[in-house]
């Protein structure tokens, strides 16, 4: 089965998925907040460098449960900004 390549969109998403998972994780090792979430560390390095751009919901739930930060932050922090998406509505109306 061949994946159908990643768009630069979703490509960016997933490094602010990871960078924003970086930066959530601050001091604590990796392995502790993989193991916390259920996760291999391998998989939550993959997930956190971008190599991983479009991790499982269930695997990106467990990662926020670990990390104290909620599904709608993630989803508020990683999305792109309104203006950037085509067709959606100004935010300035």
């Amino acid at each position: 089965m061949v994946r159908t390549p990643l768009t630069p969109e979703e490509r960016e998403r997933g490094e602010r998925l990871g960078r924003l998972l970086r930066e959530a994780r601050g001091a604590r090792s990796m392995t502790d907040v993989a193991a916390s979430a259920g996760l291999s560390a391998e998989t939550l390095r993959k997930i956190e460098t971008g190599r991983a751009p479009t991790p499982a919901f269930f695997t990106v739930a467990a990662l926020a449960g670990a990390l104290g930060l909620s599904m709608d932050e993630l989803i508020g922090r990683c999305a792109p900004e309104a203006a950037d998406v085509p067709g959606a509505p100004d935010a300035s109306i």
